[in-house]
């Protein structure tokens, strides 16, 4: 088989549902107006929560640090706008509980005047470990969701010494068409941040993976890749979910992810395209991720298309940049697929957000679920090679353990089952609900480990503080006895002195 012929085979695994990427995809690219404010959340990564460093009515410029970064794993956040500090407090998270977390408000000036920024012409002659720095002062973390860190990335690359990076522009979920604009619009950045990943990372080769439905794309990506022969464009067939890290890595190298272990393991490391064109801006023009593409779709929207956005753009300004054709039945931050479901529109666009999506009735109508009828057809599309039936089964009757002893864990929750299920029986939901139950429960289990462990050093300590007290009680005994012993033997030893004395003067 032939490099590339591998990336044509139809995979076993998966679901080919309606894309419903155009006209959105093909509608040029659109910069919206600068909101009057900006709510820039906290957490917009994996890991801790980024630190204010900024007060309330404080000026601040476009780029301008806001909040610090927390631990080994977290991401600074920087101002989107210029303009003026105006709170510091919750908002609505983007999330389908509706909870609230913190942000840093900013009341636009509408000038966006940005940071002096500090512009590198050759990247390639700085050390690995700059390009990771540069990337993580920018708050660079992955765009096609994950939010993990990008420099922590890199660091685990080159300490397992990684030679191949993965290049996600496989973009599978329906609806969504931010990654493809990306390519098309800005492929120069793209690839040159593909190169710069490679620098920081070591890596001798990059393989992007673009699915075969985005023709566009995989041309302007070849152009700007032309030059650059480390760099491969690789075709892939449109699969859903083509686009989860393990099932890319799968098609590109024929190499399989173990469970519980990660890619960097198995010699390979995956980035996102707008990821990597994050990188570009943050490395060679000092720019920090401030703004992003997303797609705004569904059947609810007037004009769908992609719009250049800054973060922290509520999702109430996006709606009404691109107009609605009356209220939207369902709002979805993300895809169909894989996405949350937002509680209303007063919610800011995170680092994370590739596509808003706006579904009117008939697109969020959710068919009555009936009985399991054992058909097998959830195993078959399975991505991960897992048997739903068989844990949904254990997770009817609260045995969550029975459905963890069926790989719970290596979900990825693709939604494959639950979409092919003839009964339309909501599975990632039965999954979700048990991770969450299993999740509790380990914290229930580490709480009284560290209670009982809690209580053995208090009984510990008591013991050893008894023990410690006869030890010194018997001291002390010794000690008084000996004493006693001495006193008694130097009260002898004057008339045994005065005996001999007599002896020899007689």
């Amino acid at each position: 088989m032939g490099f590339l012929d591998r990336f044509f085979k139809e995979p076993s695994w998966g679901v080919h549902p309606d894309d419903h990427k155009r006209p959105a995809a093909d509608v040029p690219l659109r910069i919206l107006p600068t909101p009057e404010r900006v709510y820039m959340p906290l957490s917009q990564h994996v890991g801790g929560a980024a630190r204010p460093i900024v007060v309330v009515g404080q000026q601040v410029l476009k780029g301008q640090l806001l909040a610090d970064a927390q631990g080994n794993i977290s991401a600074p956040i920087h101002a989107p706008v210029s303009g003026t500090v105006f709170a510091i407090g919750d908002v609505t998270a983007p999330h389908a509980s509706g909870l609230p977390f913190r942000a840093i408000t900013i009341e636009s000036d509408g000038q966006d005047r940005w940071i002096d920024t500090e512009q590198v012409a050759d990247p390639f002659a700085l050390a690995p470990e700059e390009i990771a720095r540069k990337a993580a002062a920018a708050g660079v973390v992955g765009l096609g969701g994950a939010t993990f860190p990008s420099a922590v990335k890199f660091a685990l690359g080159k300490r397992l010494k990684v030679e191949t990076l993965i290049v996600n522009g496989g973009e599978c979920e329906p609806y969504l068409s931010s990654d493809d604009r990306i390519m098309r619009d800005f492929a120069d950045q793209v690839v040159d941040g593909v190169r710069l990943v490679m620098h920081a990372i070591g890596a001798k080769e990059a393989l992007v993976g673009i699915e075969d439905n985005k023709p566009e794309a995989i041309a302007a990506m070849r152009k700007a890749a032309a030059s650059f022969s480390e760099v491969k464009i690789c075709p892939v067939p449109t699969r859903y979910p083509m686009g989860s890290d393990k099932q890319l890595i799968q098609t590109l190298t024929g190499k399989e992810v173990p469970s519980n272990a990660r890619a960097a393991e198995v010699g390979v490391l995956v980035h996102n395209v707008s990821t990597c064109a994050a990188v570009h801006k943050a490395v060679r023009l000092g720019q920090p991720l401030v703004e992003r593409i997303v797609t705004l779709n569904g059947g609810a929207i007037a004009t769908p298309g992609n719009i250049y956005a800054p973060l922290g753009t509520l999702v109430a300004d996006l709606l009404a940049f691109v107009g609605l054709k009356g209220d939207p039945a369902r709002l979805i931050l993300g895809g169909p697929m894989m996405g949350t479901p937002l509680a209303h529109d007063r919610i800011p666009l995170v680092k994370g957000a590739s596509g808003i999506l706006a579904f009117n009735a008939a697109e969020a109508a959710t068919p009555e679920a009936g009985p399991c009828i054992r058909c097998g057809t959830c195993a078959d599309a399975c991505p991960m090679g897992l048997l739903p039936m068989e844990m949904a089964a254990h997770i009817r009757v609260e045995d969550f353990e029975g459905a963890e002893g069926y790989a719970l864990g290596d979900c990825i929750s693709c939604g494959c089952c639950a979409y092919v299920c003839p009964s339309h029986i909501p599975l990632v939901q039965y999954f979700s609900y048990a991770k969450g139950e299993l999740m509790a429960a380990e914290r229930v289990k580490l709480r009284t480990d560290a209670t009982k462990r809690l209580a053995e050093a208090r009984s510990a300590r008591i013991e050893r503080e008894k023990q410690e007290k006869a030890e010194a009680a018997a001291r002390r005994k010794a000690e008084k006895d000996a004493a006693a012993a001495a006193k008694a033997a130097a009260a002898k030893a004057p008339a045994k002195d005065s005996g001999q004395a007599q002896g020899e003067t007689v």
